[in-house]
């Protein structure tokens, strides 16, 4: 075994984000080490790449980026019981009150044992058990927010992107009539994953749909920055209705004075959703959106496409 490994990340305070060569992690008592196989690529790994976490959150250098991952156990600490070398895993760093030295975008891992840390799927595979983590678990949260019971009417601006085609999919699950932001070219790919109307988001999104619901809808979410545009789009929602938005600039309290129930989703990680979402994906009850697969030397050209115009499905990094 090697003592160094390559890895992802930002090595000081003053650094920009590059490849590293790292010490390969020892799993503590507890804990695993996975050999990193396949990541994905969520917004919240373009923030910490970025240098935008500096000053938000406590980082601990050299600061490994990747939330998700998926590969097969390399070492086992002491009272790890129930997985051996060799097994195949799939998980999410747990949330922790810094970012974390060890994370996905490495050849090695090493985690807590906890339900953060699943078998993997035999129906995915690792570039796609990789892909369920950080965006499903947001999309949750998202929906969750807004409470889409049946008959709600639901826009989801950001429809095509990873926590969008997630959330879509989950809306539409529970019985709601889903109105998806979508190019042309994606229309018959987004409605495949549940969208009863796309509204092309190269025009006026706002017109269009008041054009065909002239009294609004029931429940909003934003997946994509949309700059100044979160107020025109929360006029859309009805008195008494929902929002949630994963790119901030919702404002609570004047939406509260409406009786919208109005939340500013970040990234989120639940042990319970996480088993749940891989539940789902396992059973085929959720569709994996993964789109684009890069290559472990591809990731800065991978995490360029976060905040991108036009984004469809998640985007995965083949590690080995």
């Amino acid at each position: 075994m090697v003592d160094t490994m390559r890895a992802f990340g930002l090595a000081d305070e003053t650094a920009s984000a590059a490849f590293l060569e790292v010490p390969v992690p020892d799993p503590g008592p507890g804990e695993v080490r996975v050999r990193v196989l396949a990541s994905s690529v969520n917004g919240y790994d373009a923030f910490v790449a970025s240098g935008m976490a500096r000053g938000m959150m406590e980082l601990r250098y050299p600061t490994i980026v990747g939330k998700d991952f998926a590969g097969t156990v390399d070492a086992v600490g002491d009272g790890v019981k129930g997985l051996d070398g060799g097994d195949e895993v799939v998980g999410i760093t747990p949330p922790t009150p810094y970012v974390a030295s060890e994370g996905g975008y490495a050849e090695y891992i090493s985690v807590p044992l906890s339900r953060f840390l699943q078998p993997k799927p035999a129906t995915l595979d690792m570039p796609s058990a990789a892909s369920v983590g950080l965006a499903a678990l947001t999309a949750i949260v998202c929906v969750d927010t807004i409470a889409a019971p049946d008959e709600t009417t639901v826009l989801i601006v950001g429809a095509t992107g990873g926590v969008g085609s997630y959330a879509l999919q989950l809306a539409a699950a529970r019985g709601a009539t889903v109105i998806a932001t979508a190019l042309p070219q994606d229309d018959a790919w987004i409605r495949g994953l549940g969208a009863a109307e796309t509204v092309d988001y190269s025009g006026d999104v706002v017109e269009a749909v008041r054009a065909s619901h002239v009294d609004g809808v029931d429940a909003l979410i934003v997946a994509v920055p949309v700059g100044d545009g979160i107020a025109a789009l929360a006029g859309l929602v009805r008195d008494g209705g929902a929002l949630a938005t994963t790119v901030g600039g919702a404002d609570v309290e004047q939406l509260a004075h409406r009786d919208v129930k109005a939340e500013n989703v970040y990234a989120q990680a639940d042990e319970g959703s996480f088993e749940n979402v891989l539940r789902l994906a396992t059973d085929g009850d959720l569709d994996v959106p993964l789109t684009q697969t890069y290559g472990f030397d591809e990731i800065p050209q991978a995490l360029g496409l976060v905040g991108r115009r036009h984004s469809r499905g998640k985007v995965a990094i083949a590690m080995a």
